[in-house]
C-alpha cells in the first residue's frame, strides 16, 4: 500500500516510513515463562527482549558483605544472544556497557519499587536480549516494568522510556534542527539521541542517559518529545497489563 503523501510531504518521512513523532510498533505480552515469579516479553521494532523476575526472595548475607538490611535490594543480569546483531559476537560479563546498562535499570527500580517491604531480601530481574535494532535501554526498562507488574512487586508507578533523537549531528552545528522521536538502530548510528524514562503520568524522570554531543538549543527539544513519548508507551502497556488482569479475573469467576 503506497503511503499517503496527502497531508503529508514524503520529504518529512523517516527511512521506515514514519513521521517525527511515532513509535515504532510496540507489542507486549505478560506472563511469557511459567517458571518465574513475573515474566514479559516486549518488542521495540526490531529490538526484542524476554525479561524475566525471582523474588522478593531471601538472601543469607556473606561474612563482611555490606548493604542494608533493612529493603530489597534490586539485581540485573543481562544477557545478549549471540544471534541478535548483525555482527555475531559474544558479550562476556566484563562488559562495560552491558554493567553500565544493568546499573541504570537497578538504581531506576530501586527507587520505585516498594523494597521497604521486603527486608533482607533479593528482587533479581533477568533479561534476554533476542535481537538489537535501536532504544535497548528503552527495551529493556519497559519489559522490565511489565515483569515487575506480573511478579506481583508493589512499585509507585509504570516505569516506561522511550528515545529521542535529533535530525542533525553536532558537527554540523544546526540549531533549527527537529527532534526524532523512538530510533532505529541505523538513527542511533548518525545522530545524537538520548534515553530517558519517566515513572506516572506527571513527567518525573526517573532515567536520563545521553552519551553522544549535541547543542544545548536542541536539548531541551528532544527531552520533551522523549517524554511525550513515555506517555505513548505508558498507555501502550497500560492495555496490556489490564487485558492480562481482566483474563485472569474471568478465570477466577469459573
Amino acid at each position: 500500500m503506497p503511503l499517503d503523501t496527502s497531508t503529508y510531504s514524503l520529504a518529512l518521512l523517516r527511512l521506515d516510513g514514519r513521521r517525527w513523532n511515532e513509535l515504532r510498533r510496540l507489542t507486549a505480552q505478560i506472563s511469557t515463562q511459567a517458571s518465574a515469579d513475573g515474566s514479559s516479553f516486549l518488542s521495540m521494532g526490531n529490538t526484542k527482549v524476554i525479561c524475566t523476575v525471582t523474588g522478593p526472595s531471601e538472601v543469607k548475607a556473606a561474612p563482611g558483605a555490606s548493604g542494608r538490611g533493612d529493603e530489597a535490594v534490586v539485581s540485573v543480569e543481562i544477557s545478549v544472544a549471540g544471534f541478535s546483531g548483525v555482527e555475531r559476537k559474544r558479550r562476556g560479563k566484563g562488559d562495560k556497557r552491558i554493567y553500565e546498562m544493568q546499573t541504570t535499570i537497578a538504581t531506576a527500580f530501586q527507587a520505585t519499587l516498594f523494597t521497604h517491604l521486603y527486608p533482607r531480601s533479593t528482587i533479581t530481574i533477568s533479561l534476554h536480549i533476542l535481537s538489537l535494532d535501536g532504544s535497548l535501554l528503552a527495551t529493556c526498562l519497559n519489559a522490565s516494568t511489565l515483569a515487575l507488574i506480573d511478579a506481583g512487586v508493589p512499585m509507585r508507578d509504570y516505569i516506561c522510556a522511550t528515545t529521542a533523537g535529533s535530525t542533525s549531528s553536532y558537527s554540523s552545528n544546526d540549531e533549527k534542527a527537529d527532534p526524532l522521536l523512538d530510533l532505529n538502530g541505523s538513527e542511533e548510528l548518525e545522530l545524537p539521541f538520548l534515553t530517558v524514562a519517566t515513572c506516572g503520568t506527571e513527567d518525573e524522570v526517573s532515567v536520563l542517559v545521553m552519551e553522544t554531543r549535541v547543542q544545548v538549543g536542541r536539548l531541551e527539544g528532544m527531552l520533551a518529545v522523549g517524554v511525550d513519548g513515555c506517555k505513548q508507551v505508558r498507555d501502550i502497556l497500560d492495555v496490556v497489563v489490564r487485558a492480562r488482569g481482566k483474563r485472569i479475573l474471568e478465570g477466577s469467576q469459573l
